[in-house]
């Protein structure tokens, strides 16, 4: 197979459905620059809960225009403090306008890029660029529950988290900007029923179609 020179892939999923282990693991595979919605709406979580701004807007678009993607990466930004704040955040549509902004500066100057989150096919991709291949992944609540239960080291109790992680879902379903859906043409990837190799192994069969 020849290298691709153009590659754009979105990751959609719910709360802890692996999509981004996925996300990761293709990006390492095929060179792409690897983007993560949801941690840009964590950051923006965290630096709202930390300086309680009188203008939480204005503060937020002055504070993505002053960071790089590189630096949001590097922080500590899943605790059930931030998770909680950012199911509400994130349905805020001057919110979703900063980070959506922010994403599409990234995104514009690659070729080869894979951006995982809520509303990526349906919203970052869906044209100018548009994504070559759309992935979305799905996973039991229980199985859901524990790995990211295990991400959080124990901190609060398991069924705290799964019930944090069903209201976040639901939220993210039925919001009104940018609800999280399935688009006609994304590939399902149950991940509560494949090993981390049958995962990639499945992505990679769709990814090397395109060549």
């Amino acid at each position: 197979m020849k290298p691709l020179k153009k590659l754009i892939i979105a990751c959609d999923g719910e709360s802890a459905s692996g999509k981004s282990t996925a996300a990761k693991l293709v990006s390492k595979k095929y060179k792409l620059l690897l983007i993560n919605s949801g941690l840009l709406y964590r950051y923006a979580s965290k630096i709202i809960i930390k300086n309680n701004p009188a203008n939480p807007i204005t503060f937020l678009n002055k504070s993505f225009k002053n960071i790089s993607y590189k630096t949001i990466t590097k922080q500590n930004l899943h605790s059930e403090k931030i998770s909680n704040h950012v199911a509400i955040l994130a349905k805020n549509k001057k919110v979703r306008k900063i980070v959506n902004k922010f994403q599409k500066k990234i995104i514009k100057s690659k070729n080869k890029i894979c951006v995982e989150g809520r509303d990526i096919a349906s919203k970052i991709l869906a044209k100018k660029p548009k994504y070559d291949l759309a992935f979305y992944f799905k996973c039991n609540l229980n199985v859901a529950s524990y790995r990211r239960w295990i991400d959080i080291k124990k901190k609060v109790p398991l069924k705290n988290v799964k019930r944090s992680l069903n209201k976040r879902t639901r939220m993210d379903k039925n919001r009104k900007n940018s609800p999280l859906i399935k688009v006609k043409d994304a590939i399902l990837i149950r991940t509560d029923q494949l090993s981390k190799k049958q995962v990639l192994s499945k992505m990679t069969k769709y990814i090397e179609k395109l060549n």
